[in-house]
């Protein structure tokens, strides 16, 4: 009982992905995933209370483990910079630190990014560009308490570039790059956008 419960989950997941990819959330049908996963409607519900759940069950995992990985790398950068000062401020390599992941779950970033509309997930890279100007401006702050000089600069200002950044890496998912295009595209990004961050604070 337990295996084809466990079998008819998957073989839902594997229909609603399919069905969100194709349709997006709005026009997305409970009827053809439920038919596309060999149930009938009220079968779906003993699984996901839901069309938002269901999609949210698809997107989530992968939407909190992208927020996770930019918390840890700004940690980590703190721990370089106390272990061996400014000079373990190592400005390079997250857009590929980041693309890697995203294609790592690559289905559940198209969904979100491409086919979440009428879903909480619609502001995930306004959500993701605030989050990383907040831990810009922790960074920044962590610097200045060492004694680091920082440039003078505008929060707004600040914000607009924070966004470019992230909606630059997304470009690849809303264009269906291959992981190979997006990979290179990725290191081009870090060459692009280092050095104007190292412009912007002053190194």
């Amino acid at each position: 009982m337990v295996r084809n419960k466990e079998m008819h989950h998957a073989s839902i997941v594997e229909a609603a992905t399919k069905e969100f990819l194709k349709y997006g959330f709005k026009d997305a049908s409970m009827r053809r995933i439920a038919a596309n996963s060999g149930l009938c409607v009220s079968g779906l519900y003993r699984h996901f209370a839901g069309k938002k759940e269901m999609f949210s069950a698809l997107v989530e995992p992968a939407r909190q483990g992208l927020m996770d990985l930019y918390r840890r790398e700004e940690a980590d950068q703190k721990i370089a910079i106390v272990a061996e000062g400014i000079a373990g401020w190592e400005n390079g390599g997250d857009a590929q630190l980041a693309m890697k992941y995203i294609y790592d779950h690559l289905d559940a970033f198209r969904l979100i990014v491409c086919k979440s509309q009428g879903t909480k997930y619609e502001s995930f890279l306004h959500d993701l560009a605030m989050l990383e100007e907040e831990a810009t401006l922790s960074f920044m702050a962590f610097l200045k308490d060492r004694g680091e000089r920082i440039n003078d600069f505008r929060e707004k200002e600040l914000h607009l570039l924070v966004t470019t950044n992230v909606n630059a890496i997304f470009q690849a998912v809303e264009h269906g790059f291959s992981r190979e295009d997006a990979m290179h595209y990725a290191k081009t990004l870090d060459v692009f956008f280092s050095k104007a961050w190292e412009g912007f604070f002053g190194y």
